[in-house]
């Protein structure tokens, strides 16, 4: 199984070597890998059996060292990174050469972020190269928010996890790019719609289902249980499976059912609070695809804020149950 700890400079040395490492972030574990390196590149998709025409984004250090990378930066784009890097933000840029096609699909964008999680800046700082790495899970899998997630799901496929703690934010970055003059949001995530129209007006939201997607995290099925899982209204789909005699567990935004056992059910924020909603979301999931339920039903949350990401990735972990 895989090590689990802080040390940067073994972290560094695995990296420089061609494998992978497991890194934290404030928004879920990525599996990490020297983006520059396609063989580098190719074990990350091997490891999480990723499809090849799902791009990847890398991580650097700083907003300055995207130019190594990009050979534009756009005005507004730039705007956005000044404001929210480090941060779960995601900008499609115009790549340089230098990136492999592997990393971005053969598509003439590649998705970049500065990630706001001190051990892994630290990092990256100490890296002459940037890191590709999606989240730390097979593919279409439930994201890992805990190192605990990472050595379940691929610990056995990797010598190195470095341990950051849980995810303040848990749940996966907004990516942004531009269409001429205009501002897309291409995947919901953890920076609001409200705060990025703040920095450059309005913006247009791109359809977030695709099978062959130009940004990361855009098929129409993934984040997915193993388990069945329905999305809808709760009580409509409770009475379902007691009639089909089926045994379930509940996700639920804030309520709580006195009717069914504690183990059976969570409340993503019994408070209401969809910030709480989001960094809770895959932990719960996960832990209620581990339960010995056979159905896993789950309502949308409301549809403002962080409750469209989390309604995102809903609908998508639905998409085959």
């Amino acid at each position: 199984m895989a090590l689990i700890g802080k040390d940067i400079a073994y972290a560094k040395q695995v990296l420089d070597s061609g494998e992978l490492v497991a890194i934290p972030t404030e928004t879920v574990y990525g599996l990490a890998g020297n983006a520059l390196d396609a063989k580098a590149v190719a074990s990350i998709f091997e490891t999480k059996n990723r499809p090849s025409f799902d791009p990847l984004i890398i991580h650097v250090a700083s907003v300055t060292a995207v130019e190594q990378y990009v050979s534009t930066f756009p005005e507004k784009l730039k705007a956005l990174a000044d404001k929210f890097w480090p941060g779960p933000l995601t900008l499609l840029l115009s790549r340089k050469e230098m990136v492999p096609d592997l990393v971005t699909s053969g598509l003439p964008r590649v998705a970049v972020r500065v990630p706001d999680h001190s051990l892994t800046r630290s990092l990256l700082s100490e890296l002459d190269y940037p890191l590709a790495a999606p989240s730390a899970n097979p593919f279409g899998y439930i994201s890992p928010t805990q190192p605990a997630h990472v050595q379940l799901q691929l610990g056995d496929k990797i010598n190195y996890i470095l341990d950051g703690g849980a995810c303040k934010v848990g749940l996966e970055s907004t990516i942004v790019g531009m269409e001429g003059e205009d501002v897309v949001i291409y995947r919901l995530g953890g920076l609001e719609v409200s705060e990025i129209e703040q920095v450059v007006g309005s913006v247009k939201i791109q359809d977030h289902s695709s099978s062959n997607p130009q940004s990361p995290g855009l098929l129409e099925s993934h984040y997915a249980p193993r388990k069945p899982f329905l999305l809808g209204n709760l009580q409509e789909l409770i009475s379902r499976c007691r009639y089909e005699q089926r045994d379930f567990a509940v996700l639920s935004f804030d309520q709580e059912f006195q009717e069914l056992p504690k183990e059976r059910q969570i409340a993503l924020s019994p408070t209401g609070d969809l910030r709480e909603a989001a960094a809770n979301l895959f932990a719960a999931m996960r832990k209620l695809d581990q339960s010995d339920a056979a159905v896993i039903l789950a309502e949308k949350m409301p549809a403002k804020g962080l409750g469209l990401a989390i309604n995102d990735r809903l609908k998508r972990a639905a998409a085959q149950g």
